[in-house]
């Protein structure tokens, strides 16, 4: 079921799919990518997050934008999917840097609008702010690509807590994306998360299975236990206790296999007990209630 979230009305379901994996170093075919993607959708998954950015260097930027619009043409659209896509990176040889300069924004937001095939973008966001550059000048830039119809919310990723409050005066902020796992909370504690539910914006919890440590998830003796009982994975349980321990947050698992695809899917089915949420509390986030 989908949740409304903030002034720009912008409705998520409770876990989406991250496309970074399937297009950087150590990604699988494109054919297999779009299998991973439409897996997914067949298992109900209806959010997909990307960026121009993922891709191996400069000379295939949109390569994951492009993998999920063939994906969910192949697809056939049977329902809406919702994609979100991100500009303010950049990958010169492969390295990465950052460019938030209003006019790249522009660009890039232009050349994502054809990676993706559509003409208006769901949810646009500022992949991380710029130093070089005014922050309300990045934002301002993003509510202009906003009133020209070219996408439809604006979020924002790897920012403060003050950010988003400065951000939110200049344009409503549908949305934040920063790093959140059991092992990684954070955003729980610096006031991002606290600064989302006053703003009514949705939190897109990326890694939330630990990303390049998956191991340290999988081997995690409270997440072992809680789901044994319950026939869940660490990883379903992980993200089954991001989305019962604050309503404004989604995670975003990415997936470059089939089976991961249909495991973060599954967690869309399943619930924790009070007792599991309360133990998971306990062990994860002890100064909170």
């Amino acid at each position: 079921m989908n949740r409304p979230f903030g002034p720009t009305g912008v409705s998520l379901p409770p876990i989406g799919l991250g496309g970074m994996p399937l297009s950087v170093a150590g990604r699988p075919s494109d054919a297999v990518a779009e299998r991973v993607i439409t897996t997914a959708l067949d298992a109900g998954i209806r959010l997909i997050d990307t960026a121009d950015v993922y891709c191996l260097d400069h000379t295939e930027l949109g390569h994951n934008e492009r993998r999920i619009a063939e994906a969910i043409r192949q697809w056939g659209g049977r329902d809406p999917v919702r994609v979100a896509t991100k500009g303010g990176c950049t990958r010169p040889d492969g390295r990465w840097g950052v460019d938030g300069r209003p006019a790249r924004l522009e660009a890039a937001c232009a050349a994502s609008l054809r990676a993706l095939g559509t003409e208006q973008i769901w949810l646009y966001q500022l992949h991380t702010p710029d130093p070089k550059v005014a922050f309300a000048d990045q934002i301002g830039a993003l509510a202009r690509l906003r009133e020209a119809g070219k996408i439809a919310h604006i979020g924002l990723s790897n920012i403060t807590a003050d950010q988003l409050r400065a951000a939110h005066a200049i344009t409503p902020i549908a949305s934040v994306q920063q790093r959140l796992s059991p092992h990684h909370t954070r955003p729980f504690t610096d006031g991002v998360l606290d600064a989302c539910a006053a703003l009514g914006a949705a939190f897109l919890a990326y890694s939330p299975v630990g990303g390049r440590n998956k191991a340290r998830i999988a081997q995690d003796p409270i997440l072992l236990a809680v789901g044994r009982p319950l026939g869940m994975t660490p990883f379903q349980v992980a993200l089954r206790w991001l989305v019962q321990r604050a309503p404004q947050i989604v995670p975003i698992p990415g997936a470059s296999k089939l089976a991961s695809a249909r495991g973060s899917a599954a967690a869309l089915r399943q619930s924790l007990p009070p007792e599991a949420m309360t133990q998971l509390n306990a062990a994860f986030l002890p100064e909170r209630p």
